[in-house]
């Protein structure tokens, strides 16, 4: 019997047809394959993932495939974006044992959750040198059945062997100057001058190094810093990686030159990558990163978010090429004659030249991905604006791509802090609107009466999964954005609850970062990584909202707490810079301060106090934190006793227990906030 109907997982609800009896990831699964005396075979993946889907249609919707697995295995389905804990110490082995990994994930194990045979696609018959699925399950079985000892005693050593990995914390002292050099420095060494970038294809988009770049340049001056930062926006802004029509960030790019992408979006990259643009604006300016940040902004909003008002986690690479094929990539590209029959002939042939669309094509079947010159060029701008809508309004036709409609709750706190600050740049509100709609939810769904989180929701129904370290860590972050953006005090107080767990039920011996909670579920190893992957790292992303937290209440017991976990970050920075980036940022704005601003006026909408908090939060420097309201106000801890000065809006900033002399002029605070 299939087991899957009764989830929330949209990837998982994807398999409940399947003639495979599918179990969700719980003891009673292992508990049948002990009855049984047979292995478990654990597949992981998620709802975008393309070979995930093309696994499940060859050998899991096959029947005499699935006859199979189901007479000599117990089958496990996990969304691994539901249960990162399950896949993070699962995918560490297949990676000791392969020397890669990927989705989807298969692996075989003990009725103990020990594993002894791993790999991740495995196609339906044999080729280029990769046995067949029904090969490899025949042979498990054999194994299984003959060689029982031999099984066991290979899944114990790999258990044990993962259950003795410790993230070392490397240094009780947090990262200075001297390892912010040498990570910028490595950097550097890695860095793709000609197209943007870090190494080869795949290429994926940097966005935590991008955001050490900037802080870093912030707190410097390095124009090198800035430089790399700049390039690498550039390139992926007019490249294929980025849908030139409705906004938004694919997943990764298939080639070094960020033509031709792997289509997914997902929420998480857009968040971040959002947050990046309108900190490169904030550095410099730019139009263009003005542009994109706007547009990825309401690329998230238009097309992720739910009815109950978070955000869906992802839309798939594949949909329907409109002649009854699921194709990679279809709702996104366009052929010459497709854009002269929507266009006409003259247009067509200004929209071929100004994105880039050829007769051969840049992708598949003489399709060609949209992307944009490398330099500006002379084009009409009115013109190009309206090819773009015409083609955008033709592109709605299309079947859409699915979408992962669950709401994670580590990625909702990243669109919240991106929406907020973008909307506070830029004056749109509508956009900070909804970066408290996502919150509200965070608060409402995910958070129980004892403040511990959800991983997930769907539907406003909260989903079963104990929240992670990144989901504290993440939701906390959203939630300080909130506070500085909107002067809310209720969302300081939220944080604090989320940072309580993170100190109690997350923190080891010597500042060491745990992903799972303390009383969460036992796994074979208790999964501890301070490296970043698509996403900011539990570990450092706890340790800025620690950080950040500390600023805005002058608690030193967080302040201590970030200063701990960020001892990694000098042991690793210098060595794996592009891995640790999000802790790189985090130990610039150690290293500036950060700054603490408080904004004081008559009343919530009195322009001077408005311009003076807006000056406040265009501020570069690294990791600082705002608080605004009126004189008199309890709301947040950085307005006590603060008062106007001559009756008049007034703003304070104070770093390292060192305050500057109180000022109403928004050119000597920003003169101050810069310097």
């Amino acid at each position: 019997m299939n087991r899957l109907a009764g989830v929330t997982s949209p990837y998982l609800l994807q398999h409940a047809d399947n003639p495979v009896d599918w179990w969700p990831w719980e003891p009673a699964a292992f508990e049948e394959a002990r009855r049984r005396d047979v292995p478990v075979f654990l597949s992981v993946g998620y709802s975008a993932c393309h070979w995930c889907h093309v696994m499940a249609h060859e050998s899991f919707e096959d029947d005499d495939t699935a006859a199979y697995m189901n007479e000599h295995f117990v089958s496990v389905k996990v969304d691994r974006e539901e249960r990162p804990d399950v896949d993070a110490v699962y995918m560490e082995a297949v990676q000791a044992a392969t020397g890669q990994g990927g989705w989807p994930m298969s692996v075989f194990m003990t009725p103990d959750g020990e594993p002894f045979y791993f790999g991740t696609y495995f196609p339906p018959d044999a080729r280029h040198g990769m046995p067949s699925f029904r090969q490899v399950l025949e042979g498990v079985h054999q194994a299984w059945a003959g060689r029982r000892s031999e099984v066991a005693e290979v899944a114990q050593k790999i258990a044990h062997d993962l259950a003795a990995r410790e993230s070392a914390q490397g240094d009780a002292r947090a990262p200075g100057e001297h390892e912010a050099a040498q990570a910028l420095l490595g950097l550097t060494r890695e860095y793709d001058p000609q197209r943007g970038g870090f190494g080869g294809a795949p290429k994926f988009p940097p966005s935590m190094v991008l955001e050490f770049l900037l802080r870093h340049h912030a707190r410097t001056g390095s124009e090198g810093a800035l430089q790399m930062a700049s390039d690498t926006c550039g390139r992926m802004a007019r490249g294929g990686i980025y849908d030139q029509l409705g906004g938004g960030f694919a997943r990764y790019s298939v080639d070094r030159d960020w033509v031709v992408p792997h289509f997914e979006k997902m929420l998480y990259d857009n968040a971040l990558l959002c947050r990046v643009y309108a900190h490169l604006w904030r550095a410099t300016g730019s139009d263009l990163a003005r542009r994109v940040a706007l547009e990825t902004a309401d690329f998230m909003v238009r097309e992720l978010r739910t009815a109950e008002g978070g955000f869906a986690s992802a839309l798939d690479a594949d949909s329907d090429d409109g002649h009854g094929r699921h194709v990679e990539g279809a709702y996104y590209v366009w052929t010459p004659a497709q854009l002269a029959e929507v266009l006409g002939a003259e247009d067509a042939e200004l929209a071929c030249r100004h994105f880039g669309v050829t007769e051969e094509g840049t992708f598949e079947r003489g399709s060609s991905v949209l992307q944009l010159p490398q330099s500006e060029g002379m084009a009409d701008a009115a013109r190009i604006e309206s090819v773009r809508e015409r083609l955008l309004e033709r592109r709605a036709e299309r079947a859409a791509p699915g979408r992962d409609d669950k709401v994670v709750a580590a990625w909702n706190g990243l669109a919240v802090a991106a929406l907020a600050e973008t909307g506070a740049y830029f004056e749109r509100p509508d956009l900070v609107d909804a970066a408290i709609g996502a919150a509200d939810l965070l608060v409402r769904v995910h958070l129980d009466d004892h403040a511990r989180l959800a991983r997930t929701s769907r539907d406003g129904r909260v989903g079963a999964n104990a929240g992670v370290l990144e989901d504290y860590a993440d939701v906390a972050e959203g939630f300080l954005t909130l506070a500085s953006v909107t002067g809310e005090g209720v969302w300081l107080e939220f944080t604090t609850l989320l940072l309580d767990h993170v100190l109690t039920q997350f923190t080891g011996e010597g500042g060491a970062m745990y992903d799972t909670a303390a009383d969460a579920e036992k796994l074979i190893r208790r999964p501890q990584d301070p490296t970043d992957n698509a996403t900011p790292s539990g570990w450092t992303a706890a340790a800025g909202a620690l950080l950040s937290y500390a600023a805005h209440t002058g608690s030193e017991r967080h302040r201590v707490a970030a200063e701990r976990a960020l001892g990694v970050v000098k042991a690793l920075g210098p060595r794996v810079p592009r891995f640790i980036g999000w802790g790189l940022a985090v130990a610039e704005a150690l290293l500036d301060g950060p700054r603490e601003v408080a904004v004081v006026g008559p009343a919530p909408d009195d322009p001077a106090t408005r311009t003076l908090h807006r000056t406040a939060l265009l501020a570069p420097a690294p990791g600082a934190v705002v608080a605004v309201g009126t004189e008199g106000s309890e709301e947040l801890p950085l307005l006590a006793d603060r008062v106007m000065v001559g009756g008049e809006a007034t703003a304070y900033v104070c770093r390292n227990f060192t305050c500057d002399a109180p000022t109403a002029d928004p050119a000597l605070l920003r003169r101050a906030l810069n310097s």
